[in-house]
């Protein structure tokens, strides 16, 4: 039964645009990409970046590929001011970055903002003003045209000192609260601004379009870009950006869908760090674009980089399951998915194209620093190929599809028990134990095999519940002579069902193993593995593993 009171709430209003045709497109190439870590992500940290966390995080940021970066609120603190300083004092500002500052509408700010700019070759001042009704009627108490009147004054203000300044100024207005604000005022507001500014095709304008707080599904935000650049007078110079926060959690939708709807520019944080549920992800949208075909001009290449260094800046733990970069979000725990992603690297490996395609991973983890080491991770829901999988790429042994099934009972059964997952040494230990240390009533002590064209002759020499036996046996190869041998003396029938093997190691130290399957006459099979230099030797040692584990006396 719901609790809330009704009226408390009500639907977001539709868009009146019947012709809307952002949802016939597609994205085509990267936006222009702004960093607001540094200004918006670090106001929302419980403790704020000091000068050196700063740096760090900056020149992250220049290694990553933005051209656009908002470093701070230079007029509101003494550290926001020093930083911006500090960057062009040790000249760490490269020729093809753009630096970008907050300011508000006040003389006093914009004076300071304009000094802390000095030396600057390219900077973007990014006004704003609230113009959301709820901001108007509540915080302000003034009308829309108050609200033009106080933008209009802040881009005189810039105007004024873009005079003074000697190096390039570029202009970004926001009607903060965008989403909460009529578009009819918007398109007002907004028009007032250029107009004011003097647009042209040598002065384009950066006209930002916030969900300062998100409060629709992302489909009407598209709706609203869409219909603002049908609105905005001298549409071919202005450079429409978005600022999504993720209030609703669908931050990363609405920015892709106003992509659609012809942004040009977003605007957003590492692993979205900002106010409240937080900015836009700028990671999960540059490599949603990667998985699509798309170059995002960034470099992501070497994820791990990116979270120790964000997360020792902001002193907060990036979520396990956050897209792409999450510690487990390439790890599957399923049999099923193991199976398929054990197949799918598989399939990639042998075949010619490049095309990515391997179920429930849709990005190479390889692709952005990680490795496949993590891929599959063994508990009590994993399944047989995932165990298979972990000793084959941890540890090299490469066990007969048959075999999956055994070795992975063993291991579930172990994980169930203990109600915890298993990490790839213990199941190592697990499967050493199981076939290289099993409790033993036959014993190999020596092994001798020779061939001619006809037939294969071994000598053996093994204890049988105590007692030394030595037997010859001649069969078609070294492992049916030596069964042979056995059944002079060994009580219990049994067939070879199944045999392979495979080289083990480094070349100039190369072991062989051997995997021999042995079955009763109740139809009970089971496996046992064996590891010598010599090839035969191995098989013969694999066979009395698989004694020892099948008929334990």
């Amino acid at each position: 039964m719901n609790h809330i009171k009704e009226g408390k709430y009500k639907p977001y209003p539709q868009i009146d645009l019947p012709n809307r045709v952002w949802p016939t497109k597609t994205i085509t190439h990267a936006p222009k990409w702004c960093s607001v870590d540094l200004r918006d992500g670090n106001q929302a940290l419980i403790n704020p970046m000091d000068m050196d966390k700063k740096l760090e995080l900056f020149t992250l940021l220049l290694k990553l590929g933005f051209k656009e970066i908002e470093v701070g609120f230079p007029s509101a603190s003494k550290i926001e001011f020093d930083f911006l300083r500090r960057l062009v004092d040790d000249e760490l500002i490269p020729d093809d970055v753009t630096i970008q500052v907050l300011v508000q509408a006040k003389e006093k700010l914009i004076a300071k903002t304009f000094e802390s700019l000095e030396g600057v070759k390219k900077a973007t001042v990014h006004l704003y003003n609230s113009t959301s009704i709820a901001q108007r009627k509540i915080v302000f108490s003034k009308t829309e045209d108050e609200i033009i009147a106080l933008a209009l004054i802040g881009i005189e203000l810039v105007k004024k000192y873009e005079k003074k300044h000697s190096h390039k100024i570029f202009l970004e207005y926001s009607p903060e609260s965008f989403t909460g604000t009529e578009l009819e005022f918007s398109a007002r507001i907004c028009n007032a601004v250029t107009s004011c500014w003097g647009i042209s095709n040598t002065r384009k304008v950066i006209i930002n379009l916030p969900a300062t707080v998100e409060m629709s599904t992302p489909n009407i935000y598209a709706d609203q870009i869409e219909w603002m650049a049908n609105h905005l007078e001298n549409r071919e110079n202005v450079i429409i950006s978005t600022h999504t926060h993720n209030d609703r959690g669908t931050s990363i939708a609405a920015t892709e869908l106003a992509l659609l709807a012809s942004a040009d520019r977003v605007e957003g944080t590492l692993l979205s760090n900002g106010e409240r549920t937080g900015n836009v992800d700028i990671i999960t949208l540059a490599l949603n674009m990667t998985t699509q075909g798309l170059d995002s001009k960034l470099n992501f290449s070497n994820i791990g980089e990116v979270l120790d260094i964000v997360e020792r800046c902001t002193e907060m733990d990036t979520h396990a399951r956050h897209p792409y970069v999450g510690e487990l979000v390439y790890t599957a725990f399923s049999g099923s998915h193991q199976d398929a992603i054990n197949k799918g690297l598989a399939y990639q490996k042998a075949k010619e194209e490049e095309f990515w395609e391997v179920p429930y991973l849709p990005i190479d983890p390889e692709d952005v620093g990680r490795n496949y080491e993590s891929i599959i991770r063994i508990n009590s829901q994993s399944g047989k190929g995932g165990v298979a999988y972990i000793l084959e790429k941890n540890f090299g042994y490469q066990l007969p599809k048959a075999m999956h099934p055994e070795i992975g009972n063993i291991i579930q059964d172990l994980s169930d028990s203990k109600g915890i997952e298993l990490n790839p040494n213990e199941i190592l230990k697990i499967f050493e134990k199981t076939y290289f240390q099993t409790k033993k009533h036959i014993s190999l002590v020596d092994f001798t095999h020779s061939s001619s064209s006809k037939n294969s002759m071994c000598g053996l020499k093994y204890t049988y519940n105590g007692k030394d036996i030595v037997a010859q046996g001649e069969g078609n190869g070294p492992i049916d002579a030596c069964k042979k041998a056995l059944m002079k003396n060994y009580k219990t029938e049994f067939i070879i069902k199944s045999y392979s093997e495979h080289s083990f190691g480094d070349k100039s130290s190369a072991k062989a193993i051997a995997y021999i399957e042995i079955q009763n006459k109740d139809v009970f099979s089971c496996f046992g593995v064996g590891a010598d230099n010599d090839i035969a030797t191995a098989s013969i040692k694999a066979l009395f593993s698989a004694l020892n584990r099948a008929f334990k006396q």
